[in-house]
C-alpha cells in the first residue's frame, strides 16, 4: 500500500506483540459494519481477522461513547471512550475493559477546536507534559491521515478511507510502518470518524 521505510524505534504501547515486524510494513483493512452500533472487523491482507471493535449503544442516560477492541480470539485488549459532552473530542484509552487510570494507556484528542484540516494529538499516560507523543494530520481532502511521532515529520503509520455505497461498506485502508504498535494504530483509526 505503501513505500517501504527504515524501522522506527518505538516500542509497544498496548503490547510488544503488536509491534509490526522490523522486516516490513502491516497492511490492514479496517471495515465497518452496517449496523446501529460502530462496529469494526480488522483483517490482514489474507483476509484473516486481527481484530473486532464493538460499540455499547450511546443513550441519554449514558452520554459517553465506548468502543471495545478484542483480538481474534475475542479476548478485550482495550476499552476506548469518550464523553460526547466534551468539546475536544477526547478519547481515553484504557487496558482490557477497564475505566481505572491506571489502566490509562493513552488519550487522544483534536490540537485545536477550530481546524481546517484534522489534527490529532496524542499523549501517552506517563506523558505529563504539553508535548504530545503522536500526532495524526489529515490531508486537505480528509479521506487520508499520516500518524507521526510527536510533531516530527516521522510517519509511522497511513489511513485512507474508502467511502461506502449502498453495496459496499466503509473501509480503512491503513499502512502500519515496521516496528509500529498496530494494535495502538487501529485504536486510533476507529476513533477518527
Amino acid at each position: 500500500m505503501a513505500n517501504q521505510h527504515p524501522p522506527i524505534s518505538t516500542t509497544g504501547i498496548i503490547t510488544p506483540q503488536y509491534c509490526a515486524p522490523v522486516t516490513h510494513a502491516i497492511d490492514l483493512i479496517i471495515t465497518k459494519e452496517k449496523t446501529l452500533r460502530d462496529n469494526f472487523t480488522v483483517k490482514d491482507i489474507n483476509d484473516n481477522i486481527v481484530f473486532a471493535v464493538k460499540s455499547s449503544l450511546v443513550t441519554i442516560v449514558t452520554p459517553r461513547e465506548h468502543r471495545f477492541l478484542f483480538d481474534a480470539n475475542g479476548n478485550p485488549i482495550l476499552h476506548l471512550r469518550r464523553s460526547l459532552l466534551a468539546a475536544d473530542d477526547s478519547w481515553k484509552a484504557y487496558r482490557g475493559e477497564s475505566t481505572e487510570p491506571k489502566d490509562l494507556i493513552f488519550t487522544r484528542k483534536r490540537s485545536s477546536l477550530m481546524q481546517l484540516r484534522t489534527k490529532l494529538n496524542v499523549f501517552l499516560a506517563n506523558n505529563n507534559t504539553e508535548v504530545c507523543d503522536f500526532t495524526v494530520k489529515a490531508n486537505l481532502s480528509g479521506q487520508s491521515w499520516n500518524v507521526h511521532i510527536g510533531e516530527s515529520n516521522n510517519v509511522v503509520a497511513q489511513i485512507n478511507k474508502k467511502l461506502g455505497t449502498m453495496f459496499s461498506r466503509e473501509k480503512f485502508m491503513v499502512t502500519v510502518y515496521p516496528n509500529v504498535d498496530y494494535a495502538f494504530i487501529v485504536a486510533l483509526v476507529v476513533t477518527l470518524d
